[in-house]
């Protein structure tokens, strides 16, 4: 494959391209990007983002609407950007789901007005495709689900015409749900052998996931300042990322062990407390690769995700007979009916969460008893 010259552009892995930012890059406000497999659609992106940090570099305005032609979907897309339904309506974890579809879409449709005749059911029936075939059915599934609500704003902005969006004629059906799980002995042997590896922020990571069935953009965002507790009794106070609920992350007695022996080898006062071998915080990014290479050699050919440790936990809690409600306040999500009195009567504390951790026990001894019979 050719080799290109843009700044701050690197291959990881053999493979994957990245736009890495320098410290001072990232203290104007700059992060790592992702850009996908290693070729001309990942260049586009990376030199992309260098202009846009040449434009801030070099004080020019930084107006993303100039770049795109008028009235098309990448020009749509940076207006619905600047609206209050996106900065203030859309939480954080929506917002990144919409930016990771839109590197997807933006190469191919971006510059083009929705009205072109270029964009149509067989066109993006084939884009759909090639995400399944060489990504995955779920990324292939959200990035249609992105392009249909995006079309919809670009319908209330005036730029489709009266046109319908041509991805209504593709069955876009969700697959599956994960089934994925992990067990607590699986869970130990990843943190040991990530720490002997020297990803020690993963490690810890790994831990916390699975004592607190927190999701991987809930343990990203934990900092020293949000323990509450001593001791043993030191636990995360939340608001879940994606749904705004409260929610409590108590740590057993290896995880709190681990992160004192990661404080005491990278002390992390401000920020967060997870970062990667560089020192910089965990990303959407750089988390999942950190974790798919330890878990490769440990569980080679492995698909398993951090992910699924948090349904491992419900398994567990399953198996243990734990009630609805103290489910829900384990892992802050709407389980079971009467969702709104059972937030007002009950809301979290932590002692329905240590029963939680007690109903896990449980439930981890009875799996344990079956998968000897």
């Amino acid at each position: 494959m050719a080799k290109v010259d843009i700044p701050y552009y690197v291959v990881k892995k053999g493979k994957y391209g990245y736009w890495q930012p320098t410290k001072t890059m990232r203290d104007a406000g700059f992060s790592a990007i992702r850009c996908g497999l290693d070729g001309p659609d990942a260049w586009k992106i990376a030199a992309t983002w260098n202009e846009r940090w040449q434009r801030h570099r070099q004080g020019r305005a930084q107006d993303e609407t100039a770049k795109w032609p008028p009235r098309s979907v990448g020009e749509g897309f940076e207006r619905f950007r600047k609206t209050d339904e996106w900065l203030i309506n859309k939480r954080p974890r929506t917002r990144e789901e919409w930016e990771r579809a839109w590197a997807r879409i933006s190469p191919i449709f971006g510059d083009l007005p929705p009205t072109s005749p270029e964009i149509n059911l067989e066109s993006l029936s084939q884009f759909r495709t090639i995400i399944a075939n060489t990504v995955s059915l779920r990324e292939a599934w959200r990035t249609i689900k992105i392009w249909r609500a995006l079309w919809n704003v670009l319908i209330a902005l005036g730029y489709c015409g009266g046109k319908e969006d041509p991805s209504l004629g593709i069955t876009n059906s969700a697959p599956p749900p994960r089934s994925a799980a992990w067990t607590e002995g699986e869970a130990v042997r990843l943190a040991k052998r990530a720490w002997r590896e020297g990803y020690h922020g993963l490690a810890v990571a790994i831990a916390f996931a699975w004592d607190t069935q927190f999701s991987p953009v809930d343990l990203r965002a934990l900092t020293v300042a949000m323990i509450a507790g001593e001791d043993s009794n030191r636990h995360f106070p939340i608001n879940r990322t994606k749904t705004g609920r409260a929610g409590i992350g108590t740590l057993g007695r290896r995880a709190l062990a681990l992160l004192d022996a990661y404080l005491e080898k990278h002390p992390c006062e401000v920020g967060a407390i997870l970062r990667n071998r560089s020192g910089a915080p965990y990303s959407r990014f750089t988390m999942p690769d950190d974790f798919a290479a330890v878990r490769d050699l440990v569980f080679p050919a492995d698909k398993r995700t951090l992910a699924d440790m948090r349904r491992s936990g419900a398994i567990e809690l399953q198996a243990g007979g734990a009630a609805p409600a103290i489910t829900s306040a384990k892992m802050a999500n709407s389980i079971g009916s009467a969702n709104a009195i059972h937030r007002t009567y009950q809301p979290v504390d932590i002692t329905t969460v240590r029963q939680a951790d007690e109903a896990r026990r449980v439930g981890r001894r009875r799996i344990r008893e079956t998968s000897k019979k």
